[in-house]
């Protein structure tokens, strides 16, 4: 009997319940009576850590989700390491995530997400299983009702305040323009005379003038 094994693959041949041999890619005989295949996928794969329910610093509650990348490195490990690997995998990953979500409060993370990134934890827990752990990131962070709603507000109050305070430095300039402009009419009233005479021709204007001001 024949087996072709690609080239992302590796192939544990056990004869009569023992490994003999890993194929590599090519095409290989073996004895189907007595032997037995487990093929190892080796390309590189993500898993995804969802909905984690998790603690702060401060004692806040968090939402959290993973993606952890890795690959396999040894198919006999990965094999013989662990009934269910990737469980073992998924589990290192959850422990990992809590210590770090631990160590920092709710407003460091939200600020700063990369605080949930680095391999090495969940690297160190998923040795003897056969896979090398190249990244762990934070995909979403999610706040509980209460707090995304205070948050909100926050948000809001700072734009009103940041909206009020541009409207009143355009009501001091405006407030400055005219001062300025009274000031330099009263040291000028030929200014004033110039300026009247512009209005007035005008389509459509009318002015009204002082008798005072004939003096």
């Amino acid at each position: 009997m024949f087996t072709t094994v690609m080239e992302w693959q590796r192939t544990l041949l056990y004869r009569d319940g023992t490994l003999e041999k890993v194929l590599e890619p090519g095409r290989h005989r073996y004895d189907q009576r007595r032997c037995a295949l487990v093929t190892v996928d080796m390309r590189p794969r993500q898993t995804q850590v969802t909905g984690q329910e998790l603690l702060t610093r401060d004692g806040l509650s968090l939402r959290a989700s993973f993606t952890v990348a890795w690959v396999v490195t040894d198919p006999v490990e990965f094999t013989v390491g662990a009934q269910y690997p990737e469980s073992v995998l998924y589990a290192a990953v959850q422990e990992a995530a809590r210590d770090k979500v631990a160590a920092h409060t709710l407003d460091e993370l939200v600020a700063d997400r990369a605080l949930l990134a680095g391999a090495e934890e969940v690297a160190a827990a998923a040795t003897g299983i056969g896979i090398r752990v190249s990244s762990l990131r934070a995909r979403d962070l999610m706040l509980p009702g209460e707090l995304r709603k205070a948050a909100l507000e926050t948000v809001l109050a700072k734009e009103r305040g940041r909206a009020d305070l541009e409207r009143a430095r355009a009501e001091a300039a405006a407030l400055r323009s005219l001062a300025n402009t009274a000031r330099l009419l009263d040291e000028n009233p030929a200014l004033l005379r110039l300026r009247t005479l512009q209005v007035a021709a005008t389509p459509g204007t009318q002015v009204v003038l002082d008798p005072r001001d004939r003096a």
